[in-house]
């Protein structure tokens, strides 16, 4: 702290004085410091006639003051004067307390470790702490640092530094794994929706096909009744004009307006045959793909779709079609349950739990055997599926082709 402070601060209270009383010894207290000190002396109660006995807390003299106590002593003028103007001016390099106004930070707490200023001893949360001057406490702490330093140099903070450097790496590791899976993820969805765009393509491109063959089938008879309705309105018209021309005119026209009437009439009207679209695409999806797993979904064929005309029915079925209708869904039925077999008996399931037995008790020969075994029934359930759905399409066609016939 600076000199000229410490000549400003109580030597009591540590703060500035406040209201400075002159001792005959000459050492200067506050006054309420000095007030505190015969209180605690005990011979302010005691009734003496002239004097009052004060040991100087400096000095440790006996002075005698007047009965009227440390109102009797004289005020330090001098120095108070010097210290209102010290308090007037503005001292940037000297630290103040923040909880008591422009109180110096000039004592030094030994149980909490921190600088505090006089009234924080007096009246503050540090009263009847144990204390220490600056200069007491600086050269007691001065090692300080050497040893804090030593202690951050040690090998606790070398396993520290490493401990780092492998979470580090172990993060970096992580973080190119999650990269690698992410990479995946978007290859695999990229494929699939490649494959999915590729399919919903041909599908399109089949629905398409199937209404150009509408537009082929219908749109000629559409374009030929129209031309027979014009003809109609044009005869209608050369008729209306016959019921007014001369006899002349009438008879040269009459008989060719009636010839193309009766030919006109004895054009025949086309039936009106109701076209079935087979196989129907909500069918395909809802019985093969809503079954297909992802991975097999490139292997999905799809069907070619066609149309037929369908016969209305006026009447039952006759003894040759109910005989043809009950070998059909006997074929259809016996296939379906075979391969329904073949599923139940080679279940995902049951491969796994079989191939766990067998690693377990046959030899690495045998389990090859299995395996192979195992990945031939796979197949074969595979190319069953398809057959029954080309099956399926097949008698489908005959069906239709029975009924256009």
């Amino acid at each position: 702290m600076h000199n000229f402070e410490d000549e400003l601060t109580c030597p009591i209270c540590y703060s500035i004085f406040e209201d400075p009383r002159v001792l005959p010894c000459s050492h200067t207290f506050c006054r309420n410091c000095l007030e505190n000190v015969l209180q605690a002396s005990g011979h302010f109660h005691i009734w003496r006639p002239l004097r009052i006995p004060l040991k100087c807390p400096n000095c440790r003299s006996i002075i005698e003051i007047a009965p009227s106590g440390i109102e009797s002593l004289p005020v330090n003028f001098a120095l108070r004067a010097i210290i209102e103007k010290y308090q007037q001016e503005d001292h940037p390099d000297i630290v103040t307390c923040s909880e008591h106004y422009r109180q110096p930070l000039n004592v030094y707490c030994l149980l909490d470790k921190k600088l505090v200023c006089g009234h924080c001893l007096t009246i503050g949360q540090h009263h009847g702490h144990p204390i220490d001057d600056l200069q007491s406490a600086y050269l007691k702490e001065k090692d300080t640092p050497q040893k804090l330093l030593e202690q951050l140099t040690d090998t606790y903070w070398t396993n520290l530094t490493r401990l780092i450097e492998k979470l580090e790496k172990e993060k970096s590791h992580s973080e190119k794994m999650v990269q690698s899976d992410k990479e995946i993820v978007l290859h695999y969805f990229k494929e699939l929706s490649d494959t999915l765009e590729q399919k919903k393509k041909i599908f399109l491109t089949a629905v398409c096909d199937v209404g150009n063959l509408i537009n082929q089938k219908y749109t000629p008879q559409i374009e030929r009744m129209k031309e027979m309705r014009e003809e109609q309105l044009e005869l209608m018209t050369l008729t209306t004009s016959l019921q007014e021309a001369a006899p002349l005119k009438f008879l040269e026209k009459v008989d060719d307006v009636r010839q193309r009437v009766q030919i006109l009439k004895q054009r025949p009207l086309p039936e009106v045959q109701p076209v079935e679209i087979y196989p129907r695409v909500s069918q395909v999806l809802k019985e093969e793909w809503c079954r297909t797993e992802i991975g097999q979904i490139n292997k999905v064929v799809i069907p070619e779709m066609k149309i037929s005309s369908r016969r209305m029915p006026s009447s039952w079925p006759d003894k040759d079609e109910n005989e043809f209708f009950k070998i059909l869904n006997i074929a259809i039925v016996t296939l379906i349950s075979v391969i329904l077999i073949l599923i139940l008996f080679f279940n995902q399931h049951i491969i796994i739990f079989l191939n766990e037995i067998t690693s377990i008790y046959f030899s690495e020969v045998s389990l090859s055997v299995y395996q192979s075994f195992s990945s031939n029934v796979y197949d074969l359930k595979d190319r069953l599926s398809h057959t029954l759905y080309l099956l399926k399409e097949f008698m489908w066609k005959i069906t239709s082709l029975k009924i256009h016939i």
